[in-house]
């Protein structure tokens, strides 16, 4: 019988967003047996292995989907990679490692939010597209809502803006068991101040991306792996532990965003017709690796 893959999803996008189709097609090419389920149906955690693909509902019950991952035997990513990666205070461990982070700040419900000067984005937290997240250029706003944050119980996360979003947009570079894979574009995710809101998916869970292909610089690379080794070390992993991991930099001198290492949009889509074969080609033998290191 060939293995089983579930890829979890949730119960609003119960066959993902779209963005996998490709991916699925090269798991059935490679004789794998691969079904969509959402993450907290009956019998999904019991699979031969658990790619967590479109769990985009997790923010919002993150205390029991934590549990669920400790849970799952076969988890990709490893549950202790998952717990790390869902609340943006990793953004501090990669700091503190010598990684190059855009300057963050995370305050807890009743703590005092400080602001940094100039134009600020105000974020909860444990999050997923974007929700929640808003640009502000006037203290009191940011404030205002910091303590709407807060009051529904969230963590608040501020950083400065960093106004080359606005006509470069971030670079997302997808990394398959700690090695660089392929890469592709977002544009500005967050409108400024007093524009219009940004589309939201039917779902409601998450805004609606602009993505399109890049190359990006070896440069951006470089700082892509080193925040995925760090990220390994303060887990307790190796890199090649990762199933994936995408990295979100921004500016000319590339800063970390993002380490995403939960349930990523993997761009296939946006990877060039002459790379997408390679680059699916990749994920599916380290899909096929873990199968046969788990037995």
């Amino acid at each position: 019988m060939p293995a089983d893959v579930v890829l979890a999803s949730c119960a609003a996008l119960p066959c993902g967003d779209g963005g996998d189709d490709d991916l699925v097609d090269a798991l059935l090419e490679r004789g794998l047996a691969v079904r969509w389920a959402p993450w907290d149906a009956p019998g999904t955690g019991s699979a031969g292995l658990v790619v967590l693909r479109a769990t985009w509902d997790y923010p919002r019950r993150c205390a029991e989907f934590l549990a669920w991952v400790d849970g799952v035997e076969h988890l990709a990513n490893p549950a202790a990679a998952v717990r790390w990666s869902a609340h943006k205070r990793y953004l501090l461990d990669l700091a503190a490692d010598g990684v190059p982070v855009l300057p963050t700040a995370v305050f807890a419900p009743g703590a005092d939010v400080v602001l940094p000067d100039g134009e600020v984005v105000v974020k909860p937290a444990v999050g997923a597209g974007s929700h929640g997240a808003a640009r502000f250029t006037e203290p009191a706003a940011a404030l205002a809502h910091a303590r709407t944050l807060h009051a529904r119980g969230h963590d608040v996360v501020v950083q400065p803006f960093e106004p080359s979003v606005d006509t470069a947009g971030e670079t997302a570079m997808v990394l398959v068991r700690g090695r660089p894979s392929h890469a592709f574009h977002k544009g500005a995710m967050l409108p400024a101040p007093g524009a219009a809101a940004v589309a939201v998916d039917g779902s409601g869970l998450f805004t609606t991306e602009r993505l399109g292909p890049l190359e990006p610089p070896a440069a951006a690379w470089a700082v892509a792996e080193l925040a995925v080794a760090a990220a390994a070390r303060r887990i307790g992993l190796d890199p090649a532990d990762l199933l994936y991991a995408r990295v979100d930099v921004l500016g000319a001198q590339p800063r970390v965003l993002e380490v995403e290492l939960v349930e990523p949009s993997l761009g296939w889509r946006q990877v060039p017709d002459a790379q997408r074969a390679a680059a699916l080609s990749r994920f599916v033998d380290a899909v096929v690796e873990l199968l046969a290191s788990r037995g």
